[in-house]
């Protein structure tokens, strides 16, 4: 997605000013099949530990309720004898309007397990979790916390601005929030980037939770790429460094 894109889409999602709020929007998400087939992956550091590793993809086009959608699945694997922590996160984002339309979770940490499955209904204004008879409003552009990795790449992002989306599918968890915090050049195993660090927060749990004080180095450029992400667990604070990158059109990484 080209620069002045970008710029157009943000202005239609946000208001002016320090603080960008979105709004309802019917923008097209054609450029969004770019994406298809991207494939990310990260090692896992604890502090010098390498502990495991990370990917971010989208793992193909699906059909969902009538509507082509990404298939976005971001994995966590790792620990130690100590700890072992297996996450999956799998996000399905309808492209006529980029909104999430399914979103699951399968945890592991420590030994403890959890899945969460939600349908959201963005034309009907509700969501439903699996095994709760009820439903519960959701917001006007609704978006989960594996769709938000790559609805960040879509903002202008500029560094001191802090932006805010009242998109997350649960509104009480409103506005998730984005800090453009500095710019940084960041050696990984991929190659060495210019990079935003980005601050995101969304309310509640999730890795982009207040108390993991999350940061996304994304790279500065039209591709957009997310090459380091650090986030606080319970046990300690990792960090994620990209090794690869694969998938359609993908430019290869610069050298350090």
């Amino acid at each position: 997605m080209k620069a002045v894109d970008r710029l157009l889409l943000t202005l239609l999602l946000c208001g002016a000013g320090g603080v960008l709020h979105a709004q309802e929007t019917d923008t097209s998400t054609a450029w969004a099949r770019t994406w298809v087939g991207e494939r990310l992956q990260y090692d896992a550091k604890f502090g010098i530990l390498n502990i495991g590793g990370a990917s971010l993809e989208v793992a193909g086009l699906d059909t969902l309720r009538g509507s082509e959608a990404l298939h976005i699945r971001f994995v966590i694997d790792g620990g130690n004898f100590l700890y072992q922590l297996h996450n999956e996160w799998d996000s399905w984002v309808a492209l006529p309007d980029f909104t999430s339309r399914r979103f699951v979770q399968d945890h592991n940490e420590g030994g403890r397990t959890y899945h969460n499955a939600y349908d959201i209904y963005p034309d009907s204004g509700f969501y439903r979790q699996e095994g709760v008879d009820s439903v519960l409003p959701t917001s006007a552009l609704p978006l989960d916390d594996a769709a938000f990795f790559y609805f960040v790449r879509t903002v202008p992002l500029e560094v001191g601005q802090r932006y805010e989306f009242d998109r997350y599918f649960k509104p009480d968890r409103n506005p998730v929030v984005l800090e453009v915090v500095g710019r940084d050049t960041v050696d990984v195993p991929a190659g060495r980037f210019d990079c935003l660090v980005v601050r995101p927060l969304i309310k509640g749990g999730g890795i982009f939770r207040e108390k993991a004080d999350g940061r996304l180095w994304i790279t500065n450029d039209d591709r957009r790429l997310v090459v380091q992400i650090k986030s606080r667990f319970y046990f300690g604070s990792l960090t994620f460094r990209l090794t690869k990158i694969t998938g359609p059109g993908t430019p290869p990484a610069e050298s350090p």
